[in-house]
């Protein structure tokens, strides 16, 4: 195939692709993974062995055999437990993705990546080639090794924006994989196993919707920890950070959104929403810490708001709280990660009474300040608790120095005891422990908390100290779920040199390719073309030159032996009108059936169908997706969307345009014809 027939865009692929970290390279990620993996196929072989040995302990009559084999299952499952709580250690390592600023912050959630073993396309994708389309597999090793390398490139991404592009290009280059090999009724044969990202299990399927979800799954994780490494002691790494978790936040909502039935607990409905929520959380937490950097005065009203920020980080918190204590989730999290979430909880309560106590002692009504100021301060605390405190009006209270001053002990004691929680809830926790800057955050705080107290504390003061009421949580910046833009890397199909997408694919059943001799007579070939790449035979003169072995509906796929699968319609037409007083060779397909629905078979689940006029509400959905990615007229929309896919009710999905990579105008047909 000569480079002029081809699109400058299609035909130069990129010689720098991205490249991974070295996947044999010991780094303290892979470490952890392995052992994980190794600490989890122990663990299996434990629980086979108690399930042999209580059968046997059930089915004996011999005493002397039950006595043995007692003994037995007191040793296995004390091997069990140790190997349990291995395993839950080295799930919670959430130290390796910290960030190495000397910052004083409360540490964030990171996810560990889900780790996959080697996968060899090779022998499954030349058979392919040799029988569906009829080449030479040979002519396309270079392609299938790319293929391969972008793979076990994109099994050790970077932590960095190199890393997020490097998932993103695989993930997008499996539309084309799915659309090139996988016909409907069978898969290539290809097996991927992948590992779960918190305890190690092993799950393999022949789907390439398993592929797909796991990969994006690691792309939310990698965003968790770019989030978790900022250096949040500045506005500028507090946004990067915020932006990170909502990106994380938007891909594990996408991925529960369109995806069903996963073979993985990682990725079921119940622990996706949870991690949605983590995220969310872990961006309010953010959002208050931009905040308090960049709230340089104590006015009354400033003070409020910080106590409402932290209030409302308290709040997303305790919903996390309890998502994690849902039954399908209480025995897969990580118990350092409940705690932790407890211990933020607590803390931010804390720190939403301590704001609100130094609102109301640090801050006194002036003779100078202004009518307009009173009154923003007057609306400002009367919107501040969920229910009027009894007693004295807010009014009142905010102009009597003696009833603040009471009211700002309350909010003191109370964070007191919340903050002693936090820490008591945090030294439960061996993990926790380990952790000295969240040590440090803690008794920070706790402390800064007392010394106020103490201030506050007359040695006159006999009346008891009032129940301070529970503070309105609000926020001035509410996180936002952002979904995966997957046309911000855009990618070129590896085997492209098959032919375009709208003819050339898995789904399209077609003749042996066909030699025509035609020899050029007074009357021109007899022939009427249209269309590019490929060019399509839209009628045949009868008698002509080109009855005698073309049909209306053919493709020309080569002329004269040179390749054009890929060519103009001006360019075909010079070919043929070149040709010399022997005549001219073409090669022709004719093209039986193209599905326009699919069924996606999988081994463990039932078939999913998906529709290509399906569009579910909003511009980021799959299937919209694949209608830009797929291209042509009557071009499947074959969807990679695997274990039963979730039917989207919504209807007037709003389509996105995509990068010009994208947008491939595969198989357009002129509305003008011409006769050769």
């Amino acid at each position: 195939m000569t480079c002029s027939l081809i699109p400058t865009s299609l035909a130069c692929r990129t010689s720098n692709m991205n490249s991974g970290c070295d996947p044999f390279a010991q780094t303290q990620r892979s470490k952890l993974q392995h052992r994980r993996a190794r600490i989890n196929q122990q663990i299996n072989k434990e629980m086979r062995m108690r399930a042999g040995a209580e059968n046997l302990f059930r089915a004996t009559t011999n005493n002397k055999v039950k006595e043995t084999v007692a003994l037995e299952l007191s040793f296995v499952n004390s091997n069990l437990q140790l190997l349990k709580e291995e395993l839950e250690e080295l799930n919670s390592s959430m130290e390796v993705y910290q960030t190495d600023s000397e910052a004083v912050n409360v540490p964030m959630i990171p996810l560990g990546l889900k780790e996959t073993k080697e996968v060899d396309f090779t022998v499954s994708v030349q058979d392919f080639i040799c029988e569906h389309y009829g080449e030479d597999s040979s002519d396309y090793d270079q392609e299938i090794k790319e293929l391969m390398e972008l793979r076990q490139a994109m099994r050790t991404p970077s932590r960095n924006q190199a890393g997020l592009e490097l998932l993103m290009e695989y993930y997008n280059q499996l539309y084309y994989l799915d659309q090139r090999f996988f016909p409907p009724h069978r898969n290539l044969g290809v097996h991927f196993h992948w590992y779960d990202s918190l305890t190690g299990v092993p799950s393999c399927q022949r789907a390439l919707a398993f592929e797909k979800g796991s990969v994006l799954f690691n792309i939310g994780a990698l965003y968790t920890q770019i989030g978790a490494r900022q250096d949040r002691s500045a506005t500028a790494g507090i946004d990067r950070a915020i932006d990170a978790f909502q990106r994380a936040a938007g891909a594990f909502n996408y991925l529960k959104e369109n995806f069903s039935n996963a073979p993985s607990l990682d990725m079921s409905g119940p622990s996706l929403c949870m991690l949605v929520r983590l995220m969310v959380a872990q961006v309010q937490e953010c959002v208050f810490e931009r905040v308090t950097l960049t709230t340089q005065d104590t006015h009354f009203t400033s003070q409020l708001r910080l106590a409402q920020e932290a209030a409302r980080v308290s709040d997303v918190y305790s919903l996390v709280q309890q998502t994690m204590s849902q039954p399908l989730v209480k025995d897969y999290v990580p118990f350092s990660w409940a705690s932790m979430v407890q211990v933020k909880s607590e803390h931010f309560r804390a720190l939403s009474h301590y704001y609100a106590a130094v609102a109301l002692c640090d801050h006194t009504q002036s003779d100078e300040e202004d009518e307009e100021g009173n009154n923003e301060a007057d609306k400002a605390f009367l919107q501040f608790y969920v229910s009027a405190p009894s007693g004295p009006s807010l009014s009142q209270v905010l102009r009597d120095p003696e009833e603040r001053r009471k009211l700002g002990k309350a909010h003191l004691r109370r964070a007191v005891i919340r903050h002693e929680e936090a820490m008591r809830v945090h030294s439960l926790c061996k993990i926790l422990r380990k952790m000295d800057i969240l040590q440090d955050v803690l008794s920070i705080m706790h402390k800064r908390s007392l010394d106020k107290y103490s201030e506050l504390d007359q040695e006159d003061d006999f009346d008891e100290t009032a129940e301070a009421p529970e503070i309105q949580s609000q926020t001035h910046q509410k996180p936002d779920i952002t979904p995966p833009n997957f046309s911000t890397v855009q990618v070129t199909d590896i085997f492209q040199r098959l032919g375009p997408l709208s003819v050339f694919c898995a789904r399209a059943r077609w003749g042996p390719v066909r030699l025509i001799c035609l020899q050029r007579k007074e009357g021109g070939l007899g022939l009427t073309l249209r269309g590019d790449s490929p060019v399509l035979v839209a009628g045949v003169v009868p008698g002509g030159c080109a009855a005698a072995g073309l049909r209306e509906g053919d493709y020309i796929v080569a002329v004269d032996g040179q390749d054009c699968k890929w060519a103009k319609h001006g360019e075909v037409v010079h070919m043929l009108k070149s040709c010399s007083d022997r005549g001219v060779e073409l090669s022709v397909v004719t093209l039986h059936s193209h599905d326009t629905q699919v069924w996606v078979w999988n081994t463990n689940f039932m078939p999913s169908k998906d529709i290509s006029v399906l569009l579910s509400h909003g511009s980021d959905k799959e299937n919209t997706r694949q209608r830009l990615l797929g291209g042509a007229k009557g071009q499947s929309s074959a969807s990679l969307l695997n274990w039963n896919r979730k039917k989207k009710r919504e209807g007037g999905g709003v389509t996105k345009r995509l990068g010009s990579t994208f947008s491939l105008s595969f198989g357009s047909i002129r509305d003008t014809e011409a006769m050769y």
